[in-house]
């Protein structure tokens, strides 16, 4: 497509767009008493209106029920969670049991090392990437420690070469094949938070079983973003937070993924709790642990109801959608994106753009990472001032994510016109 710098192009393709729609269903803030351009969909996504249907029923139920909500509410708690088995399963690329709900990210990646990191003398390492989220940079960190190693042995970084921006598979190959039979596990995000690199998951998730290692993903700015086969790339576990595209508030629950090879693994290590056991024998209080057959195996602790309302609300907004269509649109509003930046880029002297994240679409998502070369702080807090809601990144980067379910073509031609403004006002 042969895209055009004018409102007109920009709101023929809104007319097209087959999604524009559910613009309306999610709350926007405003500034100045002007609704903002949301570029922040990859940090914390917007309420869907939706939402507060779901999370009064549970208050309402609370209220009219009680304990006997459990069972007797039109959603029952008890198994509240396994309306998520199908939608998520969707999402990711599983099947209904191979995923789950609970804890919180980096939580639920601490509890699936206990099963997938079982390091030995010999066999101890961990691959992840450079400049990992800080959170599972610390998870690593205290993992390893916890195990009797040292982190600057035992935790190998994959780094960019001098003067590139983004990682390269064949140097991820490598790496593993150079760590060889010391390797105990792969955990890398999925998509890098900084970048918005998207890794070649099956690639990288065959060479390090190949090397008799764990391969897991942290899916957080993947999940809801970008196509996922957890499944037939035969990953062996994944956590991902729900609260950047798909919606769910802020600090929400968390999704998790065990392939279904491990589910009958009775010598796979991993922490027990009441909503793990059996559920037919759940109220019986038994003594001994009897995991749930899948995924659910892996829960602890008594679901959080509240907090997954809003959740199965999102889930449910994705169901009546298909991440092929999110994909379709993603492609184009991020391209389209891409393309008003340049134009900037060409029209104005001093606005030297550098973009980091892949132009290849196959490696990249909805999110922009634009390295700001000649500008500083100042133009962020300018842009936050002009209703355009983005993200800082030290040294000096703004990321911008496009998110399908609420972004308009619009948005970017209107944004392009308030950036175009404040660099020559500068």
């Amino acid at each position: 497509m042969t895209f055009q710098n004018t409102r007109e192009f920009a709101q023929s393709l809104d007319a097209q767009d087959e999604l524009r729609k559910y613009r309306d269903e999610f709350h926007f803030p405003h500034v100045n008493g002007k609704q903002v351009i949301y570029f922040t969909g990859n940090s914390l996504g917007l309420q869907p209106k939706r939402t507060k249907t779901y999370v009064d029923e549970v208050m309402n139920d609370w209220a009219n029920l009680a304990v006997e909500g459990h069972f007797y509410s039109d959603k029952p708690w008890w198994d509240y969670q396994e309306r998520f088995a199908v939608p998520l399963s969707d999402i990711v690329g599983a099947k209904p049991t191979e995923v789950g709900v609970m804890n919180t990210l980096t939580v639920n990646l601490h509890l699936l090392m206990v099963s997938f990191y079982n390091p030995t003398p010999h066999k101890y390492k961990i691959i992840c990437e450079e400049k990992a989220f800080p959170s599972d940079q610390y998870m690593f960190q205290s993992q390893v420690k916890f195990h009797g190693f040292d982190p600057k042995d035992a935790i190998v970084e994959i780094k960019r070469r001098e003067g590139e921006a983004n990682i390269r598979l064949e140097d991820v190959l490598a790496k593993i094949e150079e760590v060889g039979s010391e390797l105990a596990l792969v955990l890398i995000g999925g998509v890098n938070y900084y970048t918005g690199q998207v890794f070649d998951m099956k690639t990288i998730t065959a060479a390090g079983q190949n090397q008799g290692a764990y391969v897991g993903w942290d899916l957080a700015h993947a999940a809801g973003n970008i196509k996922l086969e957890l499944h037939d790339w035969n990953v062996d576990f994944a956590a991902w937070c729900s609260y950047k595209y798909m919606n769910s508030g802020p600090g929400n629950a968390s999704g998790f993924f065990v392939h279904e090879k491990h589910h009958n693994d009775k010598e796979l290590k991993r922490f027990a709790g009441w909503y793990g056991h059996n559920k037919e024998r759940r109220f019986k209080m038994e003594p001994d642990f009897d995991p749930v057959h899948g995924a659910d195996g892996w829960q602890i602790s008594n679901l959080p109801i509240l907090s997954l309302a809003p959740y199965l609300a999102s889930v449910e907004m994705f169901a009546e959608v298909g991440m092929d269509k999110l994909i379709t649109k993603r492609n184009l509003i991020t391209a389209y994106l891409e393309f008003i930046l340049h134009e900037i880029d060409k029209e104005l002297e001093g606005a030297d753009f550098e973009i980091l994240t892949p132009a290849n679409q196959e490696e990249r998502g909805c999110q922009l990472s634009v390295y700001l070369h000649g500008q500083g702080r100042e133009l962020f807090e300018r842009l936050m001032k002009n209703g355009v809601i983005t993200d800082w990144r030290e040294p000096n980067v703004i990321r911008l994510a496009p998110a399908p379910f609420y972004c308009s073509y619009e948005d970017m031609y209107e944004f392009g016109q308030i950036l175009k403004k404040l660099i020559s006002n500068k």
